[in-house]
């Protein structure tokens, strides 16, 4: 297989920051266990790359196949079926992997083990992945995506252990909210209903900006990329505070948090890597509505399992602003077609934008003008890292202001 050139850049890029975070996360014992988690995840994701052109030679037995609406007209791919719902796969290896690293991390380092968190994340990722996989097969309609993840999320909610204040920040404009509400404020039963909300825009949001061949896949490695550096950060931040340095348990305890969201995301990473070989343009495989409930259900459950929601918000910065432009057609205020991709033009072999479509696909192509479709791809998955990056700056430079 001939790897693109611009897939094995970006791949480079996501990997590289992580790497050197964690050979300067002064904790030898946290590091240990982060490699080990690696050591798992490369080899779920080896078994990935092997599995997907099986499982998509049975999927296309199943008669679950597609066209691919933005090659009609091109002579190399129009009229050829590609295997669609390949997110199964990833799933699958994925939950293997983190129950075999559960089972391993219960004998080798009990003490870091969360069972109850372990245990609502699987059915949270399950109940989805079923959802996706029914969704691919069954076709089903919106309101009961809407619904659903909303079960989906109630084990997160029973497992989750945080508080439900919030702290007030220091404005003064136009009121002054700290003279008002306090320095804490206890949202109570509405922080959990605004975790529940954040767990389903993650499984609808990268559902709904999608269409291009590796977007969906692209983004969820750029989000998983964010989480993964956020959680070493703060790893590194807790190891050289005065707790840490007492024993290495204590500092173990003090960032266990962010410890499992590593041992969730690693493999996540890993095995979507692996499909994206296969998703990249010109794609031999779809990944379907499985793997992009699966991967934003993930999302959800280490951002509300591990505390840090708002931090997740801000990796999501192109997912918000794809959502906020396409209000008008997702709640029926404008007519909606079932697909609001760009249109390919065959004589130029570019993907035109149609205004009428509201997404960030079709705005960013009436900025820049017709761009081939691995161009458009790797232009937004450009965005979605930059968003990232200023969502780090406002995390760790700007917030400190206010609170």
């Amino acid at each position: 297989m001939i790897f693109d050139k611009s897939l094995l850049g970006f791949i480079g890029i996501c990997c590289l920051p992580p790497i050197l975070l964690l050979i300067y996360l002064p904790n030898v014992s946290l590091q240990w266990i982060i490699v080990q988690s690696g050591f798992f995840s490369f080899g779920a994701g080896l078994l990935t790359y092997k599995l997907i052109p099986s499982v998509a030679e049975l999927t296309s037995q199943a008669n679950l196949t597609g066209m691919d609406l933005n090659k009609r007209g091109d002579p190399k791919f129009s009229g050829k079926k590609i295997p669609e719902s390949l997110g199964i796969c990833v799933a699958v290896v994925y939950l293997v992997c983190v129950i075999l690293f559960q089972t391993f991390q219960w004998f080798s380092f009990p003490e870091t083990i969360q069972l109850s968190e372990y245990n609502a994340a699987l059915t949270s990722i399950c109940f989805m992945i079923l959802l996706g996989f029914g969704d691919d097969v069954l076709n089903l309609r919106w309101r009961y995506k809407l619904i659903l993840p909303m079960f989906a999320s109630l084990p997160l909610l029973v497992a989750y252990a945080g508080g439900t204040t919030v702290v007030v920040p220091d404005i003064n404009f136009p009121v002054p909210l700290r003279e008002w509400l306090g320095m804490v404020f206890d949202l109570g039963i509405f922080y959990r209903i605004y975790l529940l909300m954040l767990a389903i825009f993650c499984t609808n949001s990268i559902n709904i900006l999608a269409g291009i061949n590796g977007l969906e896949v692209g983004q969820s490695v750029v989000i998983a990329t964010s989480i993964i550096i956020h959680n070493l950060i703060e790893l590194t931040i807790a190891s050289h505070s005065p707790l840490s340095t007492a024993a290495t348990n204590s500092a173990i305890s003090t960032v266990s948090p962010h410890l499992f969201s590593l041992i969730l995301m690693i493999p996540f990473l890993f095995t979507t890597i692996s499909l994206l070989f296969y998703n990249w343009y010109p794609s031999r495989v779809f990944v379907g509505d499985t793997y992009t409930y699966f991967s934003g259900m993930c999302f959800a459950v280490v951002a509300i399992l591990c505390h840090f929601s708002k931090t997740l918000l801000l990796f999501f910065i192109p997912q918000i602003l794809n959502f906020l432009y396409s209000v008008p057609q997702l709640f029926g205020i404008i007519p909606c077609p079932r697909h609001r991709v760009p249109k390919f033009n065959p004589e130029t072999g570019k993907m035109e934008a149609i205004p009428t479509n509201l997404t960030i696909i079709n705005l960013l192509l009436m900025i820049t003008g017709p761009l081939t479709e691995r161009k458009l791809c790797v232009y937004l998955l450009i965005f979605q890292g930059f968003c990232s990056c200023i969502g780090f700056g406002i995390r760790y430079f700007v917030a400190p202001y206010f609170f």
